[in-house]
């Protein structure tokens, strides 16, 4: 591999050769392993960007191959969500009593790249229950799922969660077991069909799935949710996928990978990424193993090589900080649920408010910096990513206009304009995944998710770069080669700064706005923040936050009757910021945050649809009455979290 300054000479090199004629691909593709290991055989990229382009996309999506997806309706595969990303239109439920199709959905703007993960524990159980002729199909189980599907998942899921296989299983599991093996070649073999191997890379797609992680307090009424999402680097995978009830907590599917994909014959390799930690109940990252003592350093560390990304928001919430009595932070109000677990969502008398520890990211990214201190090692040291969690196959289907439903627990309305949300009011769209690689290709793409150079956005596809070192120049936001010069003297987001003792360390941010479409422009930004989180002389951990460009002043609102903006805000904001209070002895972390101007929520664009009038709600059905909520917002302001950079005096 090459040096960080070898390779930058090198990209400069390239560069200096495109503007003479000569082949850039020729030249980029010969030296592309310096760059990034290369484990499949494709054609080359017709574009190559040494330093690196945003590429978007969703490495969160549910299909029919999903129990709880079809449940409640769902019939779309894998092959057609990765058709939605793509730009085609697929079906959405409900259908007809015939099956006819009642409604469709397309997105706006096609994904760079998606993965379907579909849950691994009841693959099998779902295969049985839905496929005539096979051994189990006509089980009590099997049976009540086909009529009472709602009340007989919950009871399958139960005793998934428990890390136990339904009594149809047969004694051992081994028939459910077994049976994961047709869907999941299906999930494979969608995968590799919608790659696009050709010298276009219009489109990757990753082999994935969910492990769906939970843990039972309360005696068994809370559910707190660990689930993680395993995206592998290529089509060499594991025979099956490992699901909860064999790998039944987070370090055995560490191992689980480690033994039959890492350090396994061939080319596997994986990423796992945490999310909905914002109904974890704090128990999503952990500083105890299972057996109650103290993570160790290897385990911290095998947890750093495999958790390099963590999801920031999807369609269950946001869970990057808690906003709420003692909270300082008002930007932390955003999509954040009103409940602290999924039994909350459907039982009223448990729906507890989220907790200050509930898993929030930038209180675990603190207690990351903790554990380093303590073990040299920090096990939480993840960059920012969104994806949608959608069970309808609606891989990126993020826009607030026109939002049809998840699914993930929300109603089905057959069209727009149908009495009633199309989702659950608490929900959201979910967001995107921005991953900045050479190309688009699996290697490359997944080369970023490793190193964490990766992004996070509520849906926007707003450009960010991120930028820390010791001697960034002073004039790199006047410069046309800011993106080189941030290369060339630092270190991009998910980054680590090297200890250098007397400087305080200097950290350039961009952002340029989502252009949007012709009928749909995108929304101006208003601000960029950079948030620091660091421990103080007594460990104790500390936060704050800096406006560094824009103006939260600005006076830009939204109509929210007609949803049009009024006001301006910027096309393009850039900052160099040098930390004020640095000191040489204690661990820190530094992410920017940057946000639009105020637009409406999805919600709003629904009841104006609808016309629903608030000023009389008891006259309305119960479905129009939830555009009244008080607790639902008509507002937002949509933005993006770039990975952190840390700094640790350890280095």
């Amino acid at each position: 591999m090459l040096s960080r300054r070898a390779s930058n000479k090198y990209q400069r090199l390239v560069l200096a050769l495109s503007t003479i004629g000569l082949s850039v691909v020729a030249i980029a593709n010969e030296r592309v392993s310096d760059v990034y290991a290369l484990s499949e055989k494709r054609e080359p990229c017709a574009q190559y960007n040494p330093l690196r382009a945003a590429y978007f996309g969703d490495l969160h999506v549910h299909t029919t191959l999903s129990l709880d997806a079809v449940k409640q309706g769902t019939v779309t595969g894998p092959d057609d969500a990765y058709r939605y990303a793509r730009g085609e239109s697929i079906s959405i439920p409900p259908y007809g009593e015939e099956g006819e199709l009642l409604s469709h959905a397309q997105i706006s703007r096609p994904l760079d790249f998606a993965a379907v993960t579909d849950h691994a524990e009841l693959l099998g159980e779902a295969r049985i229950c839905i496929t005539p002729g096979m051994e189990g199909y006509w089980s009590l189980t099997c049976i009540g799922f086909r009529w009472l599907p709602d009340i007989t998942s919950q009871y399958i899921l139960y005793t998934a969660a428990k890390a136990e296989r339904a009594g149809f299983c047969g004694e051992d599991g081994n028939l459910c077991r077994e049976a994961v093996a047709g869907p999941w070649r299906e999930t494979t073999e969608a995968a590799e069909a919608a790659y696009d191997r050709s010298s276009d890379c219009a489109f990757t797609s990753f082999v994935a799935y969910e492990w769906t992680g939970l843990n039972f307090a309360d005696g068994g009424m809370d559910v707190a949710n660990l689930h993680r999402n395993v995206i592998f680097r290529n089509a060499d995978v594991p025979r099956l996928p490992s699901s909860f009830i064999e790998s039944p907590d987070a370090p055995a599917l560490w191992q689980h990978l480690e033994r039959e994909c890492s350090e396994a014959e061939g080319v596997c390799d994986a990423v796992v990424i945490p999310h909905n930690s914002n109904i974890s109940m704090g128990l999503m990252f952990q500083t105890l193993r299972p057996d109650g003592r103290s993570i160790t350093v290897e385990d911290a560390s095998r947890r750093q090589r495999y958790e390099t990304l963590a999801e920031i928001i999807q369609h269950k919430g946001v869970s990057e900080c808690f906003f709420g009595p003692g909270a300082t932070d008002e930007l932390c109000d955003f999509e954040q649920l009103p409940w602290n677990s999924f039994t909350g969502n459907r039982y009223e008398s448990k729906a507890n408010p989220i907790a200050p520890d509930a898993g929030h990211l930038r209180e675990v990214l603190k207690d990351g910096l903790a554990m380093e201190q303590q073990l040299g090692v920090n096990p939480f040291k993840f960059g920012f990513i969104g994806s949608t969690d959608t069970h309808r196959s609606l891989a990126g289907g993020v826009e607030e206009k026109g939002f049809q439903g998840h699914g993930g627990a929300g109603n089905a309305a057959a069209e727009l304009d149908s009495a009633g949300l199309p989702d659950e009011w608490e929900f959201n769209p979910g967001g995107l995944a921005v991953l900045y690689a050479e190309q688009n290709n699996r290697d490359s793409l997944f080369s970023a998710m490793q190193r964490r150079e990766a992004y996070a956005t509520s849906g926007p596809r707003m450009n960010v770069r991120f930028f820390g070192g010791w001697e960034v120049p002073e004039d790199i936001c006047a410069r046309s080669d800011f993106v080189a010069q941030g290369y060339d003297s630092g270190v991009p987001m998910g980054g680590d700064l090297g200890r250098q003792v007397g400087n305080a360390p200097v950290f350039a941010v961009s952002a340029v706005s989502d252009p949007g479409l012709a009928e749909s422009p995108g929304v101006d930004l208003q601000r960029v923040q950079i948030i620091k989180g660091w421990l103080d002389e007594r460990g104790v951990s500390r936060e704050k936050i800096y406006d560094v460009a824009g103006d939260p002043s600005n006076g830009a609102t939204v109509n929210t009757a007609s949803c049009e903006p009024q006001g301006s805000g910027f096309k393009s904001l850039c900052a160099l910021w040098r930390d004020p209070a640095f000191d040489n002895d204690q661990h820190a972390f530094y992410y920017a945050r940057v946000l639009e101007n105020p637009s409406c929520r999805w919600s709003t664009y629904v009841c104006n649809t609808q016309q629903v009038d608030c000023s009389n709600p008891d006259e309305l059905s119960e479905e129009a009455a939830q555009c009244c909520l008080p607790e639902l917002k008509k507002t937002l302001q949509e933005r993006a979290w770039t990975s952190p950079i840390w700094y640790s005096p350890l280095s």
